[in-house]
């Protein structure tokens, strides 16, 4: 592990490769899972409030669903999570031409809302976890991003400079400088 201000960051995350591959994967880990993705209480106060924007994007039967169970719910753990279709899929996921995506995301990108998917879906494969005096960062290996660990591997990107916006997004630029700074120097420490 690696500390940079009140995170500890798991060399997984320095030292693996990654790379999203959507052709091979198709964006499944939108629709696969045990529960919906991770919320914060400001994600949920604006995707509540810019749902009208948001909605438009979902087909007719997401629509429904969210419509009448919110935008989450409490998983098993206590925590807020998007709402799911069938118990597996986001209701936020939309698909074209076989590859889903995030309907939030792509009202953000068409211009017609201010706020992002949730910064848990943008950090994807990372895991933040808050404990009492600090956030653990760790990398989740799944086997549907197995294209994705070849691709990095290719494309000579760790988990860490794939997720650079999105680290950013969370944590900041001098945060992330910190980490590309620590990151270097055990990689060429350890040689690999």
């Amino acid at each position: 592990m690696i500390q940079i201000e009140n995170t500890l960051i798991s060399l997984d995350v320095i030292e693996k490769y990654f790379c999203c591959d959507l052709a091979a994967c198709k964006g499944i880990c939108c629709i696969e899972g045990d529960s919906g993705a991770p919320l914060t209480d400001a994600e949920v106060l604006a995707y509540q409030k810019y749902l009208p924007k948001i909605l438009p994007y979902l087909s007719n039967k997401n629509q429904s669903i969210v419509r009448e169970n919110d935008v989450f719910y409490y998983d098993h753990d206590g925590e807020k999570v998007t709402t799911l279709v069938n118990n597996a899929e986001c209701a936020f996921t939309i698909v074209e031409n076989g590859v889903f995506s995030c309907a939030i995301e792509r009202a953000f990108r068409n211009g017609e809302i201010p706020v992002q998917k949730p910064v848990s879906c943008h950090l994807y494969p990372i895991r933040c976890r808050q404990y009492r005096d600090f956030e653990a960062i760790n990398y989740e290996t799944w086997t549907i991003c197995s294209d994705a660990v070849c691709k990095g591997k290719q494309e000579n990107l760790r988990v860490y400079e794939f997720l650079k916006e999105p680290l950013i997004r969370k944590y900041g630029a001098a945060w992330y400088k910190e980490l590309e700074k620590v990151a270097k120097e055990w990689l060429e420490q350890k040689n690999i």
